[in-house]
């Protein structure tokens, strides 16, 4: 377990995210886009050992598989004790997510609670790389 600096609230690194535990299932329809959102994302604040809760929304246009959404529920709670920035969060859901899918397009949007006056707002997309 790692822990933030001078604070005593333990939090795990990165290796704790499960992707293993993600699955996907053949997509054979016509062209669509389809959106998962959930508000109940959190991780830890690697610099504080505080709670991040955000919202992540998926959104994005798939080639030939979409993900189980029980599987996606359980990938997102492996975050839940790793301390990671929130940045560094979404470009690690986003880069997973792609990698799993190889959507024609992909936008990962992570609004995040309130966090000492400042309300942060991240958000990659296909379409800019």
């Amino acid at each position: 377990m790692a822990q933030a600096e001078g604070k005593s609230i333990p939090f795990k690194d990165e290796s704790a995210i499960d992707v293993a535990v993600l699955e996907t299932f053949p997509y054979e329809g016509p062209r669509q886009r389809v959106t998962y959102t959930t508000n109940e994302f959190s991780a830890v604040c690697p610099f504080s050992g505080l709670p991040d809760i955000g919202t992540v929304t998926v959104d994005f246009i798939p080639s030939n598989k979409v993900v189980e959404l029980k599987s996606l529920k359980y990938y997102y709670l492996s975050y839940r004790d790793v301390g990671i920035y929130q940045e560094h969060a979404t470009g690690r859901i986003y880069r997973d997510l792609h990698k799993l899918l190889s959507p024609q397009e992909m936008t990962l949007t992570v609004v995040y609670q309130t966090r000492g006056g400042i309300d942060t707002t991240t958000t990659i997309s296909s379409k800019d790389q």
